[in-house]
């Protein structure tokens, strides 16, 4: 996108790129360091970093790279098989390093990804500012009109992008109640295997089946993108109980009517 500006001077151009990188970590070890103490750094464990890195002792000496676990953030439309691909990983990997009781993954759920050195770029263009000599005054009604018709423009493109995020689905009104794995005699663990101790962030919803299919994308209106991934004795016909990491974020929720939509 490029945005005229007027000035006084003329000719002066602002260019760059943007990259993002998706890699693995390395630790080059120091002099005194110990695997107690980088498994410690990392929030790992001294048995982790001897299986990902293939090591025969806990001895290490300083200048040796060590790999450390990525941890992966489900994103909305991740499958097992794309996050595999990005990593040049296999999906059993994946399940094996992560515990997983299926090959079902919830958005904001954490996945460890372990030894793996891969980068990968994502460049987008800069934004180019071009800055013009100013037009004479005789112009200016001409600029102002041109102006309210290039604003006219962003709000139409705007409405028309608003319009395009919209999910396509099958909505239904429900009874939205809220709930969090901290509490006390409670597992954690969803009906499909999600383990939401290990991942307080993500985005679970508990359904009645026989509405809302296990395993689906929904959008639920207040709450974002989530799973269809648990289930609940009290979570019956047009009922769903989303999951929020804190006791507080669940009380503050309470008992809301809003819409679903079955995205997949």
């Amino acid at each position: 996108m490029k945005k005229l500006v007027a000035a006084i001077a003329a000719g002066i151009f602002i260019t760059g790129t943007a990259a993002t990188t998706v890699s693995a970590e390395e630790h080059e070890v120091q002099n005194g360091e110990s695997l107690w103490k980088i498994a410690n750094e990392y929030n790992t464990t001294v048995e982790e970093l001897i299986d990902i890195n293939d090591l025969k002792s806990t001895l290490i000496h300083p200048k040796q790279l060590l790999f450390i676990n990525d941890t992966y953030s489900v994103k909305r439309g991740d499958t097992l098989n794309s996050i595999g691909k990005e990593y040049n990983i296999s999906v059993e990997e994946l399940i094996e390093w992560n515990d997983l009781k299926t090959d079902l993954i919830v958005i904001g759920q954490d996945l460890y990804i372990k030894g793996v050195n891969v980068a990968k770029e994502d460049t987008k263009p800069a934004e180019t500012v071009e800055v013009v000599e100013q037009a004479p005054a005789k112009e200016e009604k001409k600029s102002t009109s041109q102006g309210t018709e290039n604003t006219a423009a962003v709000k139409s493109e705007t409405v028309e992008s608003q319009s395009q995020q919209t999910p396509e689905g099958k909505t239904i009104s429900v009874a939205a109640t809220a709930y969090t794995a901290g509490c006390d005699g409670c597992s954690g663990i969803t009906y499909t295997g999600v383990d939401l101790n290990k991942n307080p962030n993500a985005k679970v919803i508990a359904v009645d089946p026989n509405v809302i299919p296990l395993g689906s994308e929904v959008y639920v209106e207040g709450y974002g993108y989530a799973t269809a991934a648990d289930i609940g004795s009290a979570i019956k016909g047009n009922k769903i109980d989303l999951h929020v990491p804190t006791k507080d974020e669940a009380f503050a929720w309470g008992v809301r009517t809003v819409n679903v939509t079955i995205v997949e």
